[in-house]
């Protein structure tokens, strides 16, 4: 636990986002919007309250859940109202890195050793109040917890001595001092609360001033000094950037070791323009900023491949990627099925955007969701009939026919294959 992390909370109650759990003012109505703020400011993972009662404010909870999880690149750790196995099931597949059980209730501790045999303990965190939880639930804690939600900042120092499970504090104080003390604590591996949630709250400038209390912060960290790289004829480092998800090229561009430092410091692709001659954070003025996911140096170190997430559209004439030219030959990858799955989703919400004369897509559009509905419904009979015929062409015919009826039907609802491909790699 020698690398602490700010974690913003946001506690959500009848789908907007409150100030505190006994202070019900409404701090933001766009949830999803205060959760990518964090994520953008540097925020190092999220923590995700549902103070719901009612199972109809719970779905709506979930459903919030998910959508953050869309938009945020950092881990989320969500738990409120968890009654249930099922409640701890749809805050996993809603993207959350841990469940919260709360183990100040009497039924939790059932529940907690249910839901870790089923889940793996890996999945759960169990939130506490005070101390004497800890003290009392510690064997439960450490046979089926990764981690601990407390909401209590007496005594930290003494946590350790009870449990050596990583231990994330939630407090309301705002004093830039206690939030200081609480990280210096080696039973803490991080801290949320009414402090970190600041709106203004600047979270790479907090680590520099937690930095120079002796704290060490989680961030990125270069194993090379820039000096150690091999410079170009202007006393550049090319980078190339490439889509962490996808692997596709995105963009080159140069850095200087400024560039490099600023990179490294804030987690957002800063480059050297050599047209201008100064420093530029992509994204700074369009919003489509590339937050990094790994950087790799190549064996003569002199370029640099930077894996990024990228926010929007890489290239300035609004392409995804600023190598659309093609001046010799053809796509040998046009059937990356990844590109295949796109391309035809693109041509469906064109024909959506821009009707065609004669469209069979535009013919469903037009009955609307239960005409779509029911060719699912037939396409999906149909793969079970081909199924059972030794021949997999048929098979592979009606596959395809589903499949192009499933990406109708998420048009249809407003579901991308990046919100599939996200929701199949959190399970």
């Amino acid at each position: 636990m020698s690398y602490k992390r700010l974690t913003p909370c946001i506690l959500i109650d009848k789908g907007k986002a409150v100030r505190w759990f006994n202070d019900k003012t409404v701090v933001a109505d766009d949830v999803v919007a205060l959760a990518k703020h964090y994520g953008d400011r540097g925020a190092d993972e999220l923590l995700v309250f549902d103070l719901s009662n009612s199972d109809e404010e719970h779905e709506t909870a979930i459903d919030l859940m998910k959508r953050i999880n869309r938009v945020i690149s950092i881990p989320m750790i969500a738990g409120g109202n968890v009654r249930r196995p099922e409640d701890v099931k749809k805050i996993l597949y809603a993207g959350a890195k841990y469940a919260m059980i709360n183990l100040s209730k009497p039924d939790s501790v059932k529940l907690i050793e249910e839901v870790s045999k089923r889940f793996g303990k890996e999945r759960i965190a169990a939130s506490l109040n005070d101390f004497d939880s800890l003290f009392k639930q510690q064997h439960l804690i450490e046979q089926y917890c990764k981690e601990i939600v407390f909401m209590h900042r007496l005594d930290l120092n003494s946590v350790v001595n009870v449990t050596k499970v990583p231990c994330v504090v939630v407090t309301d104080t705002m004093e830039q001092e206690e939030i200081l003390k609480i990280l210096k604590s080696s039973g803490a591996k991080g801290v949320s609360g009414l402090f970190i949630n600041q709106e203004g709250m600047d979270f790479n400038r907090f680590k520099k001033i937690c930095t120079n209390e002796g704290i060490k912060m989680t961030s990125f960290e270069s194993i090379m000094d820039f000096a150690e790289f091999k410079l170009n004829q202007d006393g550049l480092l090319p980078v190339v950037v490439q889509d962490y998800k996808t692997n596709e090229v995105l963009m080159m561009a140069y850095m200087n070791e400024e560039a490099f430092e600023h990179t490294i410091k804030t987690g957002k692709m800063t480059y050297y323009s050599r047209s201008r001659k100064t420093l530029w954070v992509k994204g700074e003025t369009s919003g489509h900023y590339q937050f990094v996911k790994m950087l790799t140096v190549d064996c003569d170190k002199d370029t640099l491949l930077a894996k990024v997430e990228q926010i929007g559209a890489a290239c300035h004439t609004g392409n995804k990627t600023c190598f659309f030219q093609t001046i010799v030959g053809s796509d040998y990858d046009a059937k990356n099925p990844l590109q295949v799955f796109e391309a035809v989703y693109k041509t469906i919400v064109d024909r959506r955007q821009n009707p065609k004369e004669g469209s069979y897509t535009n013919y469903l559009f037009e009955k609307g969701i239960d005409k779509i509905l029911k060719k699912v419904g037939e396409e999906a009979t149909e793969i079970v009939i081909a199924a059972k015929n030794p021949n997999t062409e048929e098979i592979k015919y009606e596959i395809s026919d589903f499949m192009y009826h499933i990406m109708v039907l998420m048009v249809e609802r407003g579901i991308t294959w990046e919100d599939i491909t996200k929701e199949l790699a959190d399970r």
